[in-house]
Formats: structure tokens, C-alpha cells, sequence
């Protein structure tokens, strides 16, 4: 398997790694979008949520707690954004979540074209039936 992060669990890759665990690898993405931006990975190959299992699951969230304020103690950020790709506009096919510190005027957005939008109701309504 030619994955990138299963490269950075094996040491194959070096990485600025902040936490660690027999589960979890934490450590800050080479291309940040701010100051302190961290990915969180399981150490065994995950495409993505839908096939992970409820202990790793349970490990990333309790590692994005522990690193988060870690990162607000360290770093004086006003808060942290978690974001995390499922398939599309996944562009590593390994689990990972990002933790993106947060920082008056840093000017960050998620840019989401919101044209065609439905109304919640019918969202409600197609999900539910």
C-alpha cells in the first residue's frame, strides 16, 4: 500500500508528532491552513469513518479533546475548528481529522457554494421516508 500517513505510522516519513498512543497518531500537517494545524490519524488503515470501529472512533474524539487544548494552552488560540472528508474532497484515502486552530481575524473560512440549497424541510422529509 502506497499511503502516505501508513508511511508516517511506519516512521518511513519523518512527522512533527505531538501526541501518540497504541491507537492514534497526531501530528502537525505539512501544508497548514494556521499556526498549530494538527492531523489526527488511526494507525490502522481506515478509508474513512464509515469503516472504522466504535474503539478507534472513540480514541480519535478522545485524542481531539486531549490535543485541542493542548494547542489552545500552548499556542493562545481562541478556538479550534474540526474538520474531517468522507470520500469526496477526501485527498488522502486514510482517516483523518483536522484540528485547525483559530485566531482573531485569521480570516478562515470553509468555502461552501450554497446555490440550490433545499429547504430543511425537505431535506427532513427525504432523509426520513
Amino acid at each position: 500500500m502506497n499511503c502516505i500517513f501508513c508511511q508516517i505510522i511506519k516512521g518511513e516519513i519523518p512527522s512533527y508528532t505531538i501526541y501518540e498512543n497504541e491507537i492514534v497518531k497526531a501530528f502537525l500537517d505539512i501544508s497548514p491552513e494556521s499556526n498549530g494545524h494538527t492531523l489526527i490519524i488511526p494507525k490502522k488503515h481506515f478509508e474513512n469513518l464509515y469503516e472504522m470501529d466504535a474503539e478507534t472512533l472513540k480514541s480519535i474524539e478522545i485524542a481531539s479533546q486531549k490535543i485541542g487544548k493542548l494547542l489552545k494552552e500552548k499556542l493562545n488560540c481562541q478556538g479550534i475548528t474540526r474538520v474531517q472528508n468522507n470520500e469526496y474532497g477526501q485527498e488522502v484515502k486514510h482517516y483523518h481529522m483536522h484540528l485547525i486552530p483559530r485566531y482573531e481575524n485569521d480570516n478562515f473560512h470553509l468555502e461552501i457554494n450554497k446555490n440550490g440549497l433545499k429547504e430543511p424541510q425537505e431535506i427532513f422529509e427525504q432523509i426520513t421516508k
